[in-house]
């Protein structure tokens, strides 16, 4: 299939480009970055630049019908950023992908065929809930971020409702670890933040309370996988949400001394009162993998740590 990846140049972009590349897709990397070149796609993997705030050049690049699918990651992502630019955050996250659902519905109607996008959503949908979470918790986000991806989802709901597009969503979770050597250079994250310390990029690492709260990590790998997964399985006329999540419950604590243990430094902490978040926060994945076949099995935590680690101490 000829597939177009927005923001095939992200920490998880990159993943799911070597994925499908690896299966025989035809890929093409979308990106942003005026100076990306091409030295930073592997090879076979096509390059284009657009914004997707650019509704003319995303037309230009889609409305051609060049592409039979789309896996849709350009985002803004930052919790914490997008209270302070909502606007910013709206723009990219969702007129981004109104005009990018805009452009597959000229080729629709000009073709007759149906293009398939998996969209890459979040659990950030779900606002302040508790517990392992399913698809069915009703969304009540409550962060800018969060927000515009299900406004996002909602448009691409009413628009696979035309017959016009297939579409699938995916909300992951927390994404951390590494592939082909690059990894997630978020500090703000708990797992980069506390490898940065490790590395002496940073004194301590700050904790919330005891260090007891528990969520999940999936690798970039397995979050690729169900990209690919998805890519197959859409179907026109619906609009189909899965989460995505490796189910095993990690704390901080646990994130701390796996660190600790796999580089052999240490990783001085700093706790905080606790915050109001929740004690539990994790994804119920079983509607993906009884549905799409999905199974992570890169995603126990010393293989994201690892992975991670030999990423963030590579050579440049």
């Amino acid at each position: 299939m000829r597939v177009l990846v927005t923001g095939g140049l992200g920490f998880t972009g990159r993943a799911v480009t070597h994925v499908l590349a690896e299966h025989g897709h035809q890929v093409t990397v979308l990106t942003s970055r005026p100076e990306a070149s091409r030295a930073e796609v592997p090879a076979g993997v096509g390059l284009a630049h657009a914004d997707l705030r650019d509704v003319d050049a995303v037309t230009a690049l889609v409305g051609t019908g060049q592409f039979e699918g789309v896996c849709h990651l350009a985002a803004r992502t930052r919790v914490r950023d997008s209270f302070a630019d909502p606007v910013g955050y709206f723009a990219v996250n969702v007129a981004g992908t109104i005009h990018l659902a805009g452009a597959l519905d000229q080729v629709a109607e000009r073709t007759g065929q149906t293009p398939r996008l998996v969209f890459g959503s979040t659990g950030a949908v779900y606002g302040p809930l508790e517990g392992a979470l399913t698809e069915d918790a009703p969304p009540a986000p409550h962060t800018p971020y969060g927000a515009s991806k299900h406004a996002a989802e909602q448009l691409l709901t009413h628009q696979a409702a035309t017959g016009r597009l297939a579409v699938i969503s995916l909300r992951c979770f927390n994404i951390a670890g590494a592939v082909d050597g690059v990894g997630d250079p978020d500090t703000t994250r708990i797992i980069p933040k506390t490898l940065a310390v490790a590395a002496g990029q940073f004194p301590h690492v700050l904790i919330n309370g005891d260090g007891s709260a528990l969520r999940e990590y999936t690798h970039p790998l397995d979050v690729a996988h169900a990209y690919r997964l998805a890519l197959d399985a859409a179907r026109p006329g619906k609009h189909t949400i899965y989460n995505v999540g490796s189910g095993t419950p990690v704390s901080v604590t646990d994130v701390v001394e796996t660190v600790r243990r796999i580089t052999g430094h240490p990783v001085p902490t700093e706790h905080r009162p606790p915050a109001p978040e929740a004690r539990v926060l994790m994804a119920d994945s079983t509607r993906i993998r009884h549905d799409l076949g999905w199974t992570p099995t890169n995603s126990a935590l010393h293989e994201i740590i690892r992975d991670a680690w030999t990423a963030a101490t590579a050579p440049a």
